[in-house]
C-alpha cells in the first residue's frame, strides 16, 4: 500500500534502533532525564501531587510501579504515570523544547512506569529505555513542526496536551516492542485522548495536562497491543475530515523518513532549555533583565533603594495567560512577567520560596508591582527562539537604567553546564531523597546505555 504520514510514523518507531542514536542525542536527553526527575521529585511535595495521589490511591488494584518521592507507596502503572507527571509540572519547573511544548513530563513517567510493569525476563534494558524515550521525544517534535502556528506561546491548547500524549503513545509502543500497525493504531487512539485548553493555565489544573498525557498516550498504545483500532490515517492532511490537523491550524504534515545510520534526530539539531527556577518559560527572560538592571541599580545608588523608583517599564511579548498584574496564587505567580521581574529586583533571586504565599502577599512587592507598566513592541513576538524581556527603571531623579535579556542562562542557546544541571538536581531531589540515593539516581543515568534493567531507575 502507498505509504502515508501515519504509516511513516509508525514505521519509524517500530523499526528505530538504538544505534540510530548519536552520541550528542545521548548525552542530551541523559541531562533531560536526570533533570525531568529531580523536577518530578521536588513537585512531589506539592499540594497539586497529594491531591492526584489521593485520587490514584482509589483505583489502584495492581500496585506495581514507583511514585515520586513516596518510598513504599505503588499504583497501577498508567495511575502511576499520571501521577509522576503531575508531579514533573506541579511547580512549572520542567523542560522546554521549540516549538513550545514540555517534551520530558509527557514521556518519562510512562516509561518509568512501564519498565517496573513487565514481568521478570522481559525488562527492557537502559539502551531500550533510552532509545524509547527519544522516539516520544522525535513524535513530539516532528508534529510541532507540522503547522507554523505551534511555533509561537500557544493561544488554544496547551501544546503537551497535544503532542506530548502522541508522543508517550509512540515512546510506550516502542518500549512494548508492538508491531508497525499497532503502532499506527496507537497514535490514533492517543489523538482521541489528546487535548487541554490553556484557560487553564496558571491553575492547578494545568500539571494534569502532563500527567494526562503521560497516562493517556500509555493506555494508547496498552489499548492499541490488546487489537483496539483507530484510523489509520490519523496524522495525514485528509480534506474535509480532520485527524490531528483538528489541533492546529496551517497543518502541513510531511512523512517521517525510516532510520538510517544517517537519520538525524530533531534533538540532535535543537537542544532543550532547562529553568533554574520554578516559573513558565517566558519568566527567565524578564527575571535575567530584572537582575541585570538590578546591578545597574545598586551601583548607582549603592543599593537597592525602590523608594528612589517612579515606574518600572517591562517590555515583553503579547500573551494574555503570562500578561498577570497582580498575581494572588502560587500558580498565577509562576505565570506572571510582573511578578518575576518585580521579584528579582527586590530580591536578588528567583527561587522555591518566592512563591509561597508570605513572599507573594509582601507588601514591599506589592508597592514594586503597582509601579510596573508593560509595552509590547512590534519586534517582540511570543516565540520562545525570538523573544527577549527589557526591565527600565524610570527614576525619580529623572535617569533611566535598563537591563535586556534576549537568551538567558538555560536556554538552548545558552544551555546550563554540567555542574548547574547537577546542582538543580541535587537541590531538588534532596526535598525527599537521602544524599546516598541522590548519588545513585546520578550514577544509573550517566551509564544509563549498559544498564540491564531499566526498572532499576
Amino acid at each position: 500500500p502507498e505509504e502515508t504520514v501515519t504509516s511513516s510514523f509508525a514505521s519509524f518507531i517500530y523499526a528505530v534502533r538504538p544505534e540510530h542514536l548519536s552520541k550528542t542525542v545521548r548525552h542530551r536527553s541523559k541531562r533531560m532525564i536526570l533533570d525531568s526527575i529531580g523536577v518530578g521529585l521536588v513537585g512531589s511535595t506539592t499540594p497539586v501531587f497529594d491531591i492526584a495521589l489521593q485520587y490514584c490511591r482509589l483505583y489502584s488494584l495492581v500496585a506495581v510501579s514507583s511514585v515520586y518521592g513516596k518510598p513504599g507507596v505503588k499504583l497501577s502503572p498508567t495511575l502511576a504515570a499520571f501521577t509522576n507527571g503531575v508531579a514533573t509540572h506541579s511547580m512549572d519547573f520542567d523542560d522546554t523544547w521549540h516549538p513550545a511544548t514540555h517534551p520530558s513530563g509527557a514521556v518519562l513517567p510512562a516509561l518509568l512506569a512501564a519498565s517496573q510493569m513487565l514481568p521478570p525476563g522481559t525488562k527492557p534494558n537502559g539502551m531500550d529505555f533510552l532509545l524509547a524515550f527519544n522516539v516520544g521525544l522525535e513524535v513530539q517534535g516532528r508534529l510541532m513542526h507540522f503547522s507554523s502556528e505551534a511555533h509561537n506561546i500557544p493561544k488554544r491548547f496547551h501544546p503537551p496536551s497535544v503532542v506530548g500524549t502522541l508522543g508517550s503513545a509512540a515512546a510506550t509502543a516502542k518500549l512494548l516492542s508492538l508491531s508497525a500497525a499497532q503502532c499506527t493504531h496507537a497514535l490514533g487512539i492517543a489523538a482521541s485522548l489528546a487535548g487541554a485548553p490553556m484557560a487553564n493555565a496558571a491553575t492547578q489544573a494545568k500539571p494534569l495536562h502532563i500527567g494526562n498525557a503521560t497516562r493517556l498516550g500509555f493506555e494508547a498504545a496498552l489499548l492499541a497491543a490488546r487489537g483496539m483500532e483507530a484510523n489509520p490515517l490519523i496524522l495525514d492532511d485528509i480534506p474535509g475530515c480532520s485527524g490531528f490537523s483538528v489541533f492546529y491550524g496551517a497543518y502541513q504534515p510531511k512523512p517521517l523518513s525510516a532510520p538510517s545510520d544517517h537519520h538525524e534526530f530533531l534533538l540532535e539539531k535543537q537542544d532543550i532549555a532547562f529553568k533554574r527556577f520554578p516559573a513558565h518559560l517566558g519568566m527567565h527572560w524578564v527575571v535575567d533583565a530584572a537582575l541585570s538592571v538590578r546591578n545597574l541599580f545598586i551601583n548607582y545608588a549603592g543599593s537597592f533603594s525602590p523608594s528612589l523608583i517612579r515606574t518600572i517599564v517591562l517590555k515583553i511579548p503579547v500573551s494574555k495567560y503570562i500578561n498577570r498584574p497582580f498575581p494572588s496564587s502560587e500558580h498565577q505567580a509562576r505565570h506572571s512577567f510582573q511578578f518575576n521581574a518585580c521579584t528579582a529586583l527586590l530580591d536578588g533571586e528567583v527561587g522555591l520560596g518566592s512563591f509561597a504565599e508570605s513572599s507573594i502577599q509582601r507588601q514591599e512587592l506589592r508597592e514594586l508591582l503597582d509601579k510596573v507598566v508593560v509595552e509590547h513592541p512590534e519586534d517582540n513576538v511570543a516565540n520562545f527562539d525570538k523573544m527577549y524581556g527589557e526591565v527600565a527603571l524610570l527614576l525619580h531623579s529623572g535617569d533611566v537604567l535598563t537591563g535586556k535579556c534576549d537568551t538567558f542562562y538555560g536556554h538552548w542557546r545558552k544551555p546550563l553546564s554540567k555542574e548547574s544541571l547537577l546542582k538543580k538536581f541535587r537541590s531538588n531531589a534532596s526535598h525527599v531523597l537521602p544524599e546516598e540515593k541522590i548519588e545513585t539516581i546520578i550514577t544509573l543515568v550517566d551509564d544509563l546505555e549498559n544498564l540491564s534493567d531499566s526498572s532499576q531507575l
